[in-house]
């Protein structure tokens, strides 16, 4: 075999060929950056620049909340999720091999389906309160006082039980990857639990906490339906005041902007903490972390302290929800339910599909191409992920509608025929938003896949003949089956849970379970509400059991 027939695949690197792959690569990753580029636009050229009334009356108060509400969520779930990760891993205690997945649970439960449950519970005529006023013999709210629950406190509390296992998965992998040989001379030399984790643990592992601690952030300076719903207005909150109840789509653009920048904030802060924590470890192998037997008082005490973050951001919420759905038990064949649920499988799974095959086409194309541009845009193709719902849907519905009215106007003049709004007035934009948004998953779990991959057996298929789409199907594709399965469930299960872009997008009379979920409770109709809600949790938990055996690994 030639050292020319081996590195057939190489030769557009060398030449710089602008093939059909990379033509193809270079519009997908146009299609994803297009609303961001859209967001900028709109946002710097204004229909009626409203900026100056923003900055002098509501954004100052839209940022704050947003900035104190994800600062508290950051500090909050790094030390939740910190702390849940070192006991489960330096500890053995009753109960502790059980918690390691169950702290991974919260992940299935939408922050806003926490949030109505919390509201349910708290509320004057919930639980808590008519037990209070049964036993105290109070009669109205004046007799006693209560916490405001719907408060941005409320918000701060929920966000936090819902988005600690982002830190919890990070910084446990953190803590099991340190050498235990490390731990062992701390020990020797006196030091304490306290003092190894501050002084040992907590500095080694500060990068995973930190990338944790910002995932956190980001969705909760994307969320719209927790704090919505408590009552806070925040950026998110503000670019759909603005929008739909001032008929302001330059300000609402305006507003996206502020979030975008803040969310870019937080992953370059992100990055530099990784860059400047580096920690490497020893060529040589080196003996696992051993868990010490913790038994009694303190076996009790670090059991409470992982069941406590557990219990309030699964059981708790989906014991709420689950009574609802149980107690409504005719609402599991209300009509409704059944198209949201319709609606749901047919925009999520279109959006998955789609969203894979085109991360593969994209780094495939990429992988093949040798022009600069292509390769340049494939990590920028991530930021959709980074970028809140709220934010694509400002960048896609706008043009996306100007766009078709005039693709109406030109059908009714060419043919007489009237077709209507063919983009905005059906699914088609609610599935481009999905896959704008979570086009980051697909192309991260294929790029993963492909460069598992060994260079040697695309290669000789090439030598034989085939061509690059024949490698990709008959080399890539079977190889590939597990990583691609991965990545579509997982862009299915985030576009079931994705409620702001939704809200956006949607066309008159759709609905998903996200959107059903959220205008039932709107209604404070949570029994309605409950049979959408469990469903979304059960299509969570399937992505949540997938992670959470992918990490035994």
């Amino acid at each position: 075999m030639t050292d020319a027939k081996m590195n057939i695949p190489l030769q557009a690197k060398h030449k710089g060929n602008w093939s059909l792959w990379s033509l193809g690569s270079l519009l997908i990753a146009l299609i994803v950056l297009a609303p961001i580029v859209a967001v900028v636009w709109i946002a710097l050229h204004p229909a009626e620049n409203i900026w100056p009334h923003l900055l002098s009356t509501t954004l100052p108060r839209y940022f704050s909340n947003t900035l104190i509400i994800s600062m508290s969520v950051g500090i909050l779930t790094a030390v939740v999720g910190a702390v849940c990760a070192w006991l489960v891993t330096m500890y053995r205690f009753r109960g502790s091999k059980t918690l390691q997945w169950l702290l991974l649970l919260p992940l299935s439960i939408p922050a806003y389906i926490g949030a109505y449950a919390l509201v349910d519970f708290l509320e004057y005529a919930g639980p808590v309160q008519t037990a209070l006023r049964s036993i105290f013999g109070w009669e109205t709210a004046r007799d006693y006082w209560f916490p405001e629950v719907r408060s941005r406190g409320s918000a701060i509390l929920v966000l936090s039980g819902a988005l600690f296992p982002y830190v919890y998965l990070l910084a446990r992998a953190a803590f099991r990857e340190q050498s235990g040989s490390a731990y062992e001379v701390a020990r020797a030399l006196g030091a304490g639990p306290f003092s190894r984790f501050f002084r040992l643990g907590l500095p080694l592992a500060r990068p995973a906490i930190a990338a944790g601690a910002a995932i956190a952030m980001m969705e909760t300076v994307s969320d719209f339906g927790t704090v919505d719903y408590f009552a806070v207005q925040t950026l998110t909150t503000g670019i759909f005041s603005v929008w739909l109840e001032s008929n302001n789509a330059g300000g609402a653009a305006q507003i996206a902007g502020v979030v975008l920048v803040l969310v870019l904030v937080l992953v370059t802060l992100e990055k530099i903490s990784r860059r400047r924590s580096r920690y490497y470890l020893s060529a040589r192998g080196q003996r696992p972390v051993q868990a010490a037997e913790l038994k009694g008082v303190a076996a009790g005490v670090a059991f409470s302290l992982c069941f406590i973050p557990f219990a309030f951001g699964f059981l708790f919420p989906a014991s709420v929800i689950l009574d609802h759905a149980i107690a409504n038990a005719e609402r599991w064949v209300d009509p409704g339910l059944i198209k949201a649920l319709f609606n749901t499988v047919f925009v999520g799974g279109t959006a998955a599909v789609l969203t894979v095959l085109a991360a593969i086409f994209l780094v495939y194309g990429v992988r093949l191409s040798g022009a600069r541009l292509p390769r340049l845009l494939l990590p920028v193709t991530t930021i959709g992920y980074a970028a809140p719902g709220a934010v694509l849907g400002v960048g896609i519905l706008i043009p996306l509608a100007a766009f078709d009215h005039k693709l109406a106007d030109f059908v009714l003049a060419v043919s007489g025929w009237d077709p209507g709004l063919m983009l905005t007035g059906t699914a088609f934009a609610v599935i481009a938003a999905y896959f704008v948004r979570f086009f980051a998953i697909g192309q991260g779990a294929v790029d993963a896949a492909m460069g598992r991959v060994p260079p040697n057996l695309p290669l000789a298929a090439r030598s034989l003949g085939r061509t690059a789409g024949g490698a990709l199907s008959e080399i890539y594709a079977p190889l590939m089956r597990g990583s691609v399965g991965a990545a579509l469930l997982l862009v299915f299960v985030d576009s079931v849970k994705e409620l702001p872009a939704t809200l956006l997008l949607r066309p008159f009379n759709f609905s998903t379970l996200a959107t059903r979920v959220y205008d039932q409770a709107s209604l404070e109709n949570l029994g309605d509400a409950s049979p959408a809600a469990v469903l979304v949790i059960l299509v969570g938990l399937t992505a949540v059991l997938l992670l959470a055996k992918n990490s035994q690994h």
